[in-house]
């Protein structure tokens, strides 16, 4: 099985050179005519932030992959690359990588939930440049039932992996009806912006975004169709919020404990949940002594990121035995593509002779004879052949190496020397 590819991953390379070397999809477009012109039959170009990977089956029986790393170099040069920075996989390692890649365990966040959606979108792209046959579309096939799989049957992709989204699950189980509150995000950075992100998926009923650059707040409040607080008031609107969310990169506090109780008061015992998720912290610590108050920090959120984290890797093995039964699988549909020929070939063969002894007497018996023996003789050779046909596609579909089934087949054919009767029969043609 000549299928190969080639890496540059978070575990082989710096973010540095990840990020330099990453491609767009026009980028790949461009690039797959060179792929398919020199290298490969037919494959596909998977390329993230974390990942820069060609998988594809071989023109040749070439096992060097350095000219496809050199060319993807050239394609687009980037300072400090180096062939080290890459890793290549071959045959039944090429099939685990993907698998691997599929499933989210080989992310930089084990079980990354959106690995599964980029692999798809390598995969049809792919196909839009008429790069994939027969074998890449059965190989995507079996690696998005992989990631599906991994996703249904396991752990791999539960509990909150960041701290925006550890921040909102704190939320959710204080709240339990996240439509009917209101939440203010403080900070339009990329934490905030996720930690809004977050709520608003989870249906949270109102959201409104206060940040020190006007301007930055009104882009997150345009994307989210949010309200925006002006900064200058901020103190002055936090009774009216449910939720607090704050994360900007202030020097010091921005909200002091006075800042909470007076809030509080006008709350009038209506609870408030606070999440600082802002390093250094953005809220006076001392606003959780205050009664009605439900905080969080960065700190304990953490803790449940990582506990989080053990749960998802604790699920690997479950995810690895997934992945060896869809590899048995695939292989096994691949080793019939050597047999099948093999098995026609040996039923045509046997046919042929059948039909010459049966022309042999076509004229010395009677028509109803003729058809008895015609019918008979069918019968037999497919009960001759029955057993050593459904042993060879057993072997082939339960096996794991394709040498041995094309073994199978070859002693098959050399057996009753089949290629040569075809090409005997080819010259009297």
């Amino acid at each position: 099985m000549n299928i190969t590819g080639i890496s540059l991953n978070h575990k082989t390379a710096p973010i540095e050179v990840r990020e330099a070397l990453h491609l767009n999809r026009e980028e790949i477009a461009d690039f797959i005519p060179r792929l398919r012109e020199a290298f490969l039959e037919e494959g596909f170009v998977i390329s993230t932030c974390n990942r820069t990977e060609i998988f594809g089956f071989l023109k040749n029986d070439s096992i060097d992959l350095n000219p496809i790393i050199s060319a993807l170099i050239n394609f687009k040069p980037v300072e400090g690359i180096k062939p080290e920075h890459f890793k290549k996989y071959f045959s039944c390692g090429a099939l685990r990588h993907i698998y691997n890649v599929a499933s989210g365990i080989d992310s930089l966040v084990i079980g990354d939930s959106q690995i599964l959606g980029q692999v798809k979108e390598s995969f049809e792209l792919a196909e839009e440049m008429n790069f994939t046959g027969s074998l890449i579309k059965k190989f995507f096939d079996s690696a998005i039932r992989v990631g599906k799989r991994a996703i249904r049957e396991t752990g791999i992709g539960e509990g909150a992996v960041s701290i925006s989204y550890a921040a909102v699950q704190v939320v959710d189980k204080i709240f339990a009806n996240l439509s009917k509150k209101s939440a203010l995000i403080i900070g339009a950075g990329e934490t905030g912006e996720l930690a809004a992100i977050h709520l608003k998926d989870k249906g949270v009923g109102k959201i409104a975004i206060a940040n020190r650059t006007i301007e930055r707040a009104e882009k997150l409040a345009e994307k989210l169709h949010s309200e925006i607080v002006p900064f200058q008031f901020l103190k002055e609107q936090l009774h009216n919020f449910d939720i607090i969310i704050s994360a900007t990169s202030a020097p010091n506090t921005i909200i002091s404990r006075q800042d909470i109780a007076a809030a509080v008061k006008k709350r009038k015992g209506s609870p408030l949940c606070i999440v600082d998720i802002a390093m250094p912290r953005d809220i006076d610590p001392e606003v959780k002594n205050i009664d009605n108050v439900f905080y969080n920090d960065i700190d304990s959120l953490k803790i449940i990121v990582d506990q989080n984290m053990q749960r998802r890797v604790n699920q690997i093995p479950e995810v690895e035995k997934i992945i060896m039964e869809e590899m048995v699988s695939f292989i096994g549909w691949y080793n019939t593509l050597e047999v099948i020929p093999t098995i026609k070939s040996v039923r045509d063969f046997f046919e042929s002779i059948r039909t010459d002894e049966l022309e042999k007497i076509k004229h010395k018996i009677s028509d109803e004879d003729y058809a008895k023996l015609d019918d008979m003789t069918r019968r037999m050779i497919g009960r001759i052949l029955h057993n050593p046909t459904i042993k060879l596609r057993s072997l082939a579909e339960s096996g794991t190496n394709y040498q041995d089934t094309a073994n199978y087949s070859l002693i098959l054919k050399e057996l009753f020397d089949i290629d040569n009767k075809n090409k005997d029969n080819n010259s009297k043609d």
